[in-house]
C-alpha cells in the first residue's frame, strides 16, 4: 500500500537541476521513497514556489516541461483556509526566524493530514513538522 510524503521545494528543485548541490541526494532519496512504498504529494503553494525557482534559474522552456512532468507524477494537495491561518500564526510566533510562508503552509498541511515532509530545510524543525528521513 502506498503512503504519501509531502515534498518541500528543496528536493523538487534539486531533482530538476543536475548542478544543484543536493541533486544526488534528491535522486537517492526519491529512489528510497519509492522502494519504501511512498508516493510524492505536493502542496499547490510549494508547486508555485518550486516552479518560480525552476523558471528563474533554468529558463521558461525547461520550467514548462518540468511543471508538466511534475503534475503528471505527484499528487497535488490544496491547503484549506485554516492551513493558511495556522501558517501565518506560526511565522508570527517566530518573528526572528526567516521562515517562508510557503514552508509554514506546507508544515500546517503536514500536521493536519499527518504527513511527513521530505525536505532539506531546517525550518521544518522550527515549524515542528514531522519529517521523512
Amino acid at each position: 500500500m502506498s503512503k504519501p510524503v509531502l515534498a518541500d521545494t528543496g528536493p523538487l528543485y534539486a531533482l530538476a537541476d543536475p548542478s544543484d548541490q543536493y541533486h544526488g541526494r534528491a535522486r537517492k532519496e526519491l529512489a528510497r521513497l519509492e522502494s519504501e512504498g511512498y508516493f510524492v504529494a505536493v502542496a499547490y503553494p510549494t508547486i508555485s514556489e518550486a516552479y518560480t525557482l525552476v523558471l528563474r534559474r533554468l529558463g521558461s522552456v525547461f520550467a514548462v516541461s518540468w511543471l508538466r512532468e511534475l503534475l503528471g507524477g505527484v499528487s497535488a494537495l490544496n491547503p484549506e483556509p485554516g492551513d493558511y491561518l495556522a501558517a501565518a500564526a506560526h511565522v508570527q510566533r517566530l518573528p526572528h526566524q526567516e521562515i517562508s510562508l510557503f514552508d509554514a503552509i506546507a508544515a500546517a498541511l503536514s500536521r493536519r493530514l499527518k504527513l511527513p515532509v521530505w525536505t532539506f530545510d531546517q525550518d521544518f524543525d522550527l515549524l515542528r513538522a514531522r519529517q521523512w528521513r
